[in-house]
C-alpha cells in the first residue's frame, strides 16, 4: 500500500522546497509535476518539433522518462516559455497526468507537487497541502535567488510575471490551480519553511496514525 502527499500552490510559494523536504523525511519518492511539462517541452525543442502540434506534443509526453528529470537543465527561461503553451493542451495534460499517476503508486509513498495534485491527479490522497504566499512575497524571494545566483533582476518585472503566471493558472478552463476542498492551507507569506515544514509534518503524521 502506497501513501501518497499531494501539494498544491502558486509559483515561489516555497511547496517545491517543502515537498523535497518531506520526501527526504518519509523516504518518499518525489515528482515536481512542473518539470514533466518542462522536460516535455524540451524534448520537442531539442527535435526540432513544431510547439503548437498538440498530437505531436502528446506523443513525446506520453513516452516522457519521468526518471530523468533534471531541475538545474529544466528551470532556463526558454524551456519555461515552451511548457506554458503546450501545458493548455488538454491531450498533453491527460497523457502527463497518467504517467504521475503512475509514479504516485510507488511504493512506500510519493509526494507530488504542483497545481493540480490534489483536485485532478491524486483527489483520494490521503494529505493534501496548498502552499501559498502574497505575490510580493514571492516575487521578492524569486528576485533574490536570482540576485544570490550572481544574475540580474527587477523585482517589478518578476512580480508582473508572477502575477500574470497565476491568472494564467487559476483562469485555465482544464485543471485550474485551486486548494482542494479537503487542502490543509500553508500561508509562507510570513512564516519560514521550518515552521511550515513542522505544520505539514503534523498532518501527515496525523493521517499515517490513521
Amino acid at each position: 500500500m502506497t501513501f501518497t502527499i499531494a501539494i498544491d500552490g502558486p509559483a515561489a510559494a516555497g511547496k517545491g522546497t517543502l515537498s523535497r523536504r518531506i520526501a527526504e523525511e518519509y523516504g518518499f519518492h518525489h515528482l515536481d509535476t512542473g518539470l514533466t511539462y518542462r522536460a516535455t517541452a524540451k524534448a520537442l525543442l531539442d527535435r526540432g518539433l513544431p510547439l503548437d502540434d498538440e498530437a505531436v506534443a502528446a506523443d513525446v509526453a506520453r513516452h516522457l522518462d519521468l526518471g530523468g528529470l533534471d531541475r538545474s537543465v529544466l528551470s532556463a527561461h526558454a524551456i519555461g516559455e515552451a511548457a506554458s503553451k503546450i501545458a493548455v493542451m488538454p491531450s498533453v495534460r491527460r497523457a502527463l497526468v497518467e504517467a504521475q499517476q503512475g509514479f504516485a503508486a510507488r511504493e512506500p509513498g510519493t509526494v507530488l507537487d504542483g497545481r493540480d495534485i490534489g483536485t485532478v491527479v491524486c483527489p483520494d490522497a490521503p494529505v493534501k497541502l496548498y502552499v501559498t504566499a502574497s505575490a510580493e512575497v514571492r516575487a521578492k524571494r524569486r528576485h533574490d535567488e536570482i540576485v544570490a545566483g550572481g544574475g540580474v533582476a527587477d523585482y517589478g518585472t518578476i512580480l508582473e510575471d508572477i502575477r500574470r503566471r497565476d491568472e494564467r493558472d487559476m483562469g485555465r478552463a482544464d485543471s485550474p490551480l485551486k486548494p482542494a476542498d479537503d487542502a490543509h492551507l500553508l500561508d509562507t507569506s510570513e512564516v519560514s519553511i521550518e515552521a511550515a515544514f513542522s505544520a505539514a509534518k503534523s498532518f501527515i503524521d496525523a493521517a499515517l496514525k490513521r
